[in-house]
């Protein structure tokens, strides 16, 4: 079994036995809904954030990749560029 689904694993039941720590703590059930509730929405809040960072360090990843490319593209360019005027000029 790997790391990942021991991890996936323990998450899964640390959130389960949260959720059943509320479910069956001494408060009415409309005080313990609304803690569900906005726990969850911290966690949806925090998620967001966690993806948001992510999209952004991908494009600027993305970004940096096209750079490169578009470099490595201009410098080919130039080195043909340069062959084709050395080969015109041997023919001449």
């Amino acid at each position: 079994m790997s790391a990942g689904k021991v991890l996936l694993g323990l998450l899964a039941g640390v959130s389960v036995g949260a959720v059943l720590g509320i479910l069956f703590a001494p408060e009415k059930g409309s005080s313990t809904r609304g803690k569900i509730s906005n726990k969850s929405n911290d966690y949806l809040n925090d998620l967001s954030g966690k993806f948001d960072d992510f999209i952004d360090g991908m494009s600027k990843k993305v970004d940096h990749a096209k750079d490169n490319v578009d470099n490595m593209a201009a410098r080919g360019k130039a080195k043909v560029e340069e062959m084709d005027g050395r080969f015109s000029s041997s023919i001449k």
